[in-house]
């Protein structure tokens, strides 16, 4: 006869394991799986207190605890907030927090629920993402923010905390490829450089729009002149064809760029 919560299950090979799994609130939770019956066990005693006697919070978590902090994470707010999500996220009342571990959390708008209660977030190398159809994709592509764009030089987080992802928070400084702002007094001036071998200025400009468009000016005279490079381009979404054809024709492009020399 079995423990409490503990199933036995056979591998392939034929090597026993055990289950476990929870009910609480006529929701079935799977808790993971074991070697060792009595290690299964004890780790169904511990979300049982967890939820049904409500010993325990979050930070009380311990890494001596066979239970996942996943699942911990997931078994306080279920119990505390009556939703449950398969992802380490806790509710609060305008926000949420996803834990990444014990000492990493991300704060979140409540709009992004849905989205992160489905996409697991992963860290590796410093970047934060998710898999999404099968592609790593940074989080920071929801708000518009680049792959390669740099903290406060192309986005900033207003309130200087960095874990605080709420779109309030954000705020994007360099929308397009290539294009930099910075403010000189009350003037934003806004320059724009392309990268060949080493950086080169395309030009300054006095609008966002002007520079994004330089920027894909400057690509074409390149590629025009003989250059293989594939560049990215920018995609200027708020003005009609006619103000971009304008734009596109009346910007000036540095001499540098225009009389490149293609090194063969």
């Amino acid at each position: 006869m079995n423990l409490p919560g503990v199933y036995e299950a056979k591998k392939k090979n034929g090597e026993i394991y055990y289950r476990i799994s929870i009910t609480f609130h006529n929701k079935h939770i799977s808790l993971g799986s074991f070697s060792n019956e009595s290690q299964a066990n004890s780790v169904y005693i511990l979300a049982s207190k967890i939820v049904r006697e409500q010993c325990y919070d979050i930070d009380d978590y311990s890494e001596s605890f066979d239970l996942s902090f996943d699942k911990w994470v997931i078994l306080i707010n279920f119990r505390d907030n009556g939703m449950y999500f398969k992802n380490p996220i806790y509710l609060k009342n305008r926000y949420f927090i996803y834990y990444i571990n014990k000492k990493l959390l991300l704060k979140f708008d409540i709009d992004d629920l849905f989205y992160y209660a489905h996409h697991k977030i992963m860290k590796r190398g410093g970047h934060l993402f998710v898999s999404d159809y099968g592609m790593q994709v940074n989080i920071l592509s929801r708000y518009g923010i680049k792959n390669y764009a740099v903290v406060n030089r192309d986005y900033r987080f207003v309130n200087g905390d960095n874990t605080d992802y709420c779109y309030g928070n954000i705020e994007i400084i360099n929308r397009y490829h290539g294009v930099t702002k910075s403010t000189h007094g009350i003037k934003s001036i806004y320059t724009v450089k392309i990268h060949i071998n080493g950086d080169y200025i395309v030009g300054r400009y006095l609008s966002e729009n002007e520079a994004a468009i330089a920027y894909n000016k400057a690509t074409t005279i390149l590629n025009n002149l003989g250059l293989k490079k594939e560049f990215p381009e920018n995609y200027v979404i708020d003005i009609d064809e006619i103000e971009y054809a304008r734009l596109y024709n009346s910007v000036r492009i540095s001499k540098k760029i225009r009389n490149y020399i293609i090194d063969n």
